[in-house]
């Protein structure tokens, strides 16, 4: 009699217990301030000096495998001239990338859109990985410095109204 009655019990605590576990996962998608506050570094090494990130200006996203992809602009202001132009923020992926068509492996890097409407990736010691033609969205009513905005199985990393399409692999 005591069997029977455990089944009912079991069941109950199970759909109890499922839920939680399943909300405490984290979900695919961009990532809201609370978990940008835990993932995105306080500053950021590239080519021979560290800069304050402005978490403000970050974004990223995980992918449905747990795996984060994250963008943040940093403070240049005590790099040379030449490497403040072409470099403004830092590009962390855990994940292999496509960027605009062009593959990026996993890895950390900075990059910064140039006035000619190029979207450069550099290595961590300033070397360029990749370069590519960014988009500008003119329709763009309020440009802020740094957003990701998820547009179908990607997303778009502006820069005010310039845009580079980042698509897991």
């Amino acid at each position: 009699m005591r069997q029977r009655n455990r089944l009912p019990v079991l069941a109950f605590l199970l759909c109890l217990i499922v839920p939680l576990i399943t909300s405490a996962q984290a979900k695919p998608g961009l990532l809201n301030n609370d978990e940008l506050k835990k993932a995105v570094p306080s500053s950021y090494f590239f080519s021979g000096q560290s800069a304050p990130v402005q978490l403000r200006n970050s974004a990223g996203f995980r992918t449905s495998g747990g795996k984060l992809v994250l963008a943040g602009l940093v403070d240049t202001s005590g790099y040379a001239s030449d490497v403040a132009q072409k470099y403004q923020g830092f590009l962390i992926t855990e994940i292999k990338l496509t960027v605009g068509g062009s593959a990026l492996p996993v890895g950390t890097y900075g990059f910064g859109f140039s006035k000619d409407g190029k979207f450069m990736v550099m290595d961590v010691a300033g070397n360029d990985v990749l370069s590519i033609s960014a988009s500008t969205d003119d329709k763009m009513a309020h440009p802020v410095p740094l957003k990701m905005v998820e547009d179908g199985g990607a997303y778009k990393l502006y820069s005010g109204k310039k845009w580079v399409s980042l698509k897991a692999e």
